[in-house]
Formats: structure tokens, C-alpha cells, sequence
């Protein structure tokens, strides 16, 4: 399979993945802040950042009438998903460049990086093996993640 097809796949995976692990921050703004899920869904949508949710699911976790148990697991998955939002966000906002016969294959990073009295932009990165075993590792772990969400979900009687 030429690089091209192999890049849209793997990003493909590890958006639908983030997608479908970020959405379940619902759950856990439910069951800590004591509401129905369709108050959880309004307050998940309110909030328009991926960070902003986590942040949200922290403080609760952190608040007093939060089992200490549940708040020591839901802050490691905040961890977590921070740790691999970085990457996800960094092929979901870069641009793309393939060779003509789509085997080579590299990333641009559309940020600006400050220094002192300069700015660098466009950061040119070649997404070679390894680094799609990287997408990969991040894919699995998301999914990982996904399923301690649900742990914690369950074994809290979060609504669901």
C-alpha cells in the first residue's frame, strides 16, 4: 500500500478514535457533577475545546465529595488523553505532502514557534516508519483509554 493511503487510513483511525473517546467525557461530567446525561451532553457541547472539557472532568474529579478512588482514576485518564490529544492535534491541523508516486510522504506543522527576536513557522517533519508506528501507538492507546473510561462509567454508576 503506497505511504499516501497508509497516512489517511492511520489518520482516519485516529480521528474517528479521538472522536469517539472524546465524546465519552459526557459520562464523566455526569456522574461528577451529579446530572443526567442530557445536562452532561449540553455541558460537553458548551464547552468548544478539547482542553476545556478536560479541564472541566479535572475539577470535578478534584472536588471534595468525589471517592478518592474514582478521582485518582478519572485524573489519569485527563493525563492520558491530554498525552495523546498532543499528537492528534498535530496531524489533524498540519498540511500534508506526498511525492508523485505517493511513497514519500511528510507533514508541515502550521503553528508559529516564538523566539526571543525571531519567528519560525511550518515545521517540516518526514512521517516515516516510524512514526506511523507512533499513530499507531496512539491509536491503541486511545483505545485503551476509551475502555477505562467505561470502567469508571460502570463502576461508579455514572449515568449512562
Amino acid at each position: 500500500m503506497p505511504r499516501f493511503q497508509e497516512v489517511l487510513l492511520l489518520v482516519g483511525q485516529l480521528n474517528y478514535t479521538w472522536t469517539n473517546t472524546e465524546s465519552l467525557l459526557i459520562y464523566l461530567i455526569a456522574g461528577l457533577a451529579k446530572v443526567d446525561k442530557e445536562t452532561a451532553i449540553v455541558i460537553f457541547l458548551t464547552l468548544n475545546t478539547t482542553r476545556a472539557r478536560i479541564e472541566l472532568v479535572e475539577r470535578l474529579a478534584k472536588m471534595a465529595g468525589t471517592p478518592v478512588e474514582c478521582r485518582r482514576q478519572v485524573l489519569e485518564i485527563a493525563s492520558q488523553l491530554t498525552r495523546q490529544g498532543k499528537l492528534r492535534n498535530k496531524y489533524s491541523h498540519c498540511i500534508y505532502s506526498f511525492d508523485e508516486t505517493g511513497t514519500h510522504a511528510s507533514t508541515q506543522l502550521m503553528r508559529i514557534f516564538d523566539s526571543k527576536d525571531a519567528i519560525k513557522y511550518g515545521k517540516v517533519e518526514e512521517l516515516d516508519d516510524s512514526e506511523m508506528k507512533r499513530i499507531s501507538a496512539s491509536i491503541q492507546a486511545i483505545s485503551a483509554i476509551n475502555k477505562d473510561i467505561w470502567r469508571v462509567v460502570e463502576s461508579n454508576s455514572f449515568p449512562h
